[in-house]
């Protein structure tokens, strides 16, 4: 259920210095399938559609871009329309394969999004271990509250959590608590995150990781914002990929912010500890997509 002009989180797409280990976390500990494979590009996906996740080849590792899905033909040319109004430099008119229409342009600190309608959909092939779906994504970016009014004020975006003064933001597109969620940084991309049914899957992450030499950096936690039960683990490319369960909804789109001071355990109802590392793993956008 949407109330604005995006839909749905899309796809996260990932330049990687090396792709088929980036593939492998991708199939072997995270679940999910390979639907395409172009050139330098390589798309996967949990859902039924034709990516939520792309892998890029590159010279270097960084964001790529930031799908999301417009809600109709209407909002895409209503967010071209506020795009253009802002001066940010629309890139593309052809996002990545996969949809039916779209554009791209650069954001707020080089930031790339890909805005678009209809994605193709692409039937799963045999039921494995994989998650539902893509949700999520966590970014640090230097100027938190300009990034927070620049996703309300462009994308739609609302508000769900506040943390402490101009410290975090969790953001929404629809019922889920959070699409987005921003924590003063140093310009990176933290991580991206996949929905499970239960939280035995995250045990059972854990015993993927663990076979194969690996480990996860923090977790299973309960988070106070969103209430979700997440676990982390580093992918290849450097940037970390969370698995949850038990997203908190918000269906009243009138609900006031709920607000958390920065100290207050806003980060696990299960216990105060956070691993001193967990925030310096990251990697940056890179705007230059040639």
């Amino acid at each position: 259920m949407s109330w604005g002009l995006i839909r749905e989180m899309g796809h996260v797409a990932i330049q990687t210095t090396d792709i088929e280990a980036s593939i492998a976390d991708a199939t072997g500990l995270l679940g999910l399938r390979v639907t395409e494979q172009a050139g330098r590009e390589v798309y996967l996906a949990a859902a039924a559609v034709h990516h939520e996740l792309v892998y890029v080849e590159s010279d270097t590792n960084g964001i790529h871009a930031l799908g999301l899905v417009a809600r109709d033909g209407d909002a895409l040319r209503e967010i071209r329309r506020r795009v253009e109004a802002e001066n940010l430099p629309v890139i593309s008119d052809k996002p990545l394969g996969g949809v039916q229409d779209g554009f791209s342009f650069i954001g707020p600190e080089g930031w790339v999004f890909d805005i678009y309608t209809d994605p193709q959909p692409h039937r799963p092939g045999a039921l494995s271990f994989g998650p539902d779906r893509y949700g999520h994504v966590n970014l640090h970016p230097r100027n938190v509250r300009g990034m927070m009014e620049f996703l309300a004020r462009v994308l739609d975006f609302r508000l769900s959590d506040v943390i402490g003064d101009d410290f975090a933001y969790f953001m929404r597109c629809n019922a889920d608590h959070h699409g987005i969620a921003l924590i003063q940084g140093r310009g990176t991309f933290h991580h991206h995150a996949w929905q499970t049914q239960s939280i035995a899957d995250l045990g059972k992450l854990g015993d993927r990781l663990n076979r194969v030499g690996r480990e996860l950096i923090w977790g299973p936690v309960r988070h106070g914002a969103g209430h979700n039960i997440a676990a982390y683990y580093v992918e290849t490319s450097g940037a970390v990929v969370e698995l949850y369960t038990d997203l908190e909804q918000v269906y009243d789109d009138t609900r006031p912010p709920v607000k958390w001071g920065a100290e207050e355990n806003w980060w696990n109802m299960w216990g105060s500890y956070r691993p001193e590392e967990f925030r310096t793993f990251g990697i940056p956008p890179v705007s230059n997509r040639r």
